[in-house]
């Protein structure tokens, strides 16, 4: 072993340790503010629009928008792109850009672009590289027609690298047999389909930008999707192809209109076989009916259940909006649930358990106000 092998190695290990401590760290300090939360809620009075409305303000902190005012203080990069949406449509556009330039230059000072950044301004990956956090961030951009220009060499570096690392040259797919971090971060999937449709909506997105890389033109993803995951009913989670339905799996293929759908035919299918699995039960959307056919990383133990048969609330009214266009009347009831929720919890809660409770455990209790309040907003 030579001198720049054991140098390298020295590097890969002070690296690797430094994650562990990132994350340890803003693992104990969400630790302690869960239990904040559990002994002291915070509530909002109003009507649910109006609770909903104070909680956004409540995560604008002067420099960016911060993923709740709670548990979770820091800048998530899939999680402003789920509310970039709605967040323009409330008219918050100067400080949606202002998040974008604050984001992309601690992720270009760090070279990478990474799952969340701490409250302290270092980026980091939760557990480990993620799959969405490059097609998030442009997705952001895309939709809020941020300048991006100055910063076009960071931006094709970083969609080089993520090419490389994630993607199958030859199919077009999200490799598979490789475990990355992603929404349902708890989780080992086998190329999942989310994965698959977030390298889908990079390709959409690229197209419509200019002065940016798209090694993804030659691949025709809604060709992939179907081919790969549609089994005439639902999406299959991931390339396993195991018969229990995701909730994830059935919902990003529609909201963006990644896979060619004429009549609705497909949605109609899913939205029936959500009903079936319950997973829209008591409020949409859960993860999945149960653990059963599902991996989990060690850490999963201490939050156990927390994405599995949990319901979401990220993913509730992007589901709703979702479905909207094929039955409006359940879209409208949807709706009313997640009103009589807002208005009882006095906040908008991160995660209920199956049963429609705050996600408790001994390790961990759920925000009460999480930035997704944007989307009940724009419903």
């Amino acid at each position: 072993m030579n001198i720049t092998t054991i140098y390298l190695n020295i590097l890969v290990l002070t690296l690797n340790m430094a994650s562990v401590l990132d994350y340890l760290t803003q693992g104990t300090r969400i630790f302690f503010s869960s239990w904040k939360t559990r002994i002291f809620p915070k509530k909002y009075d109003g009507s649910a629009k109006e609770i909903c409305q104070k909680i956004v303000d409540s995560c604008w902190n002067g420099r960016f928008f911060q993923t709740s005012n709670q548990n979770f203080t820091q800048f998530w990069t899939r999680d402003f792109g789920w509310c970039v949406e709605s967040l323009m449509k409330l008219e918050y556009q100067k400080e949606v850009h202002q998040t974008l330039r604050y984001a992309i230059n601690r992720f270009k000072q760090y070279r990478k672009i990474t799952t969340t950044i701490t409250p302290r301004g270092k980026p980091f990956d939760f557990p480990n590289m993620a799959v969405d956090s490059l097609p998030w961030l442009i997705h952001a951009i895309q939709v809020s027609k941020f300048s991006y220009y100055e910063q076009r060499s960071f931006l094709n570096r970083q969609i080089k690298l993520f090419f490389e690392k994630v993607v199958d040259s030859d199919t077009g797919l999200v490799k598979s047999e490789k475990h990355f971090s992603s929404m349902k971060d708890f989780a080992i999937r086998d190329s999942s389909c989310y994965d698959n449709c977030m390298v889908a909506l990079l390709a959409k997105d690229l197209d419509k930008l200019k002065h940016l890389y798209n090694p993804f033109k030659k691949y025709h993803y809604p060709t992939l999707l179907r081919q790969n995951f549609w089994n005439g009913q639902y999406f299959f989670d991931d390339l396993d192809k195991k018969e229990y339905v995701a909730g994830d799996a059935n919902l990003f293929p529609f909201l963006f209109n990644l896979v060619q759908d004429h009549g609705d035919y497909m949605l109609k299918r899913v939205v029936k076989k959500i009903q079936e699995e319950e997973l829209d039960s008591p409020l949409p959307l859960k993860y999945t009916k149960n653990r059963d056919g599902v991996k989990f990383i060690f850490d999963e133990l201490f939050m156990r259940n927390y994405e599995s048969d949990s319901v979401w609330t990220h993913m509730g009214p992007l589901w709703i909006k979702t479905i909207a266009r094929v039955d409006g009347q359940l879209a409208r009831r949807y709706k009313a649930r997640y009103t009589k929720l807002i208005q009882k919890e006095q906040g908008f809660l991160e995660v209920l358990d199956a049963k429609g409770r705050p996600f408790s455990t001994p390790f961990y209790y759920c925000d009460r106000e999480m930035l997704w309040a944007a989307n009940y907003l724009t419903l």
